[in-house]
C-alpha cells in the first residue's frame, strides 16, 4: 500500500477514536447532569455540537477520498 493510500485510511480511524470519545464523554456529561452540574453539562454539550456540526463533511469527504472496494 503506498503512502497515499494510508491517508483515508488514517482519517477514517481518526474519525472513529473521534465519535468513541464523543460518546464517552457524553456519558460522563450525562453523570455530571445528574449530579446537578447542569451549567457544566451544558459547556460540554455545546463544545460536543462542534462534532456534530462537522460530521457530515468529514463523511462526504472520507467517502471521496476512500477507494471504491
Amino acid at each position: 500500500m503506498m503512502n497515499s493510500d494510508l491517508i483515508p485510511a488514517l482519517l477514517y480511524k481518526l474519525k472513529e477514536n473521534q465519535l468513541a470519545l464523543e460518546a464517552a464523554i457524553m456519558e460522563l456529561t450525562l453523570w455530571i447532569e445528574l449530579q446537578g452540574s447542569s451549567e457544566v453539562g451544558g459547556n460540554v454539550r455545546g463544545a460536543l455540537d462542534v462534532i456534530t456540526q462537522n460530521e457530515e463533511f468529514i463523511n462526504v469527504s472520507l467517502k471521496t477520498l476512500m477507494p471504491p472496494k
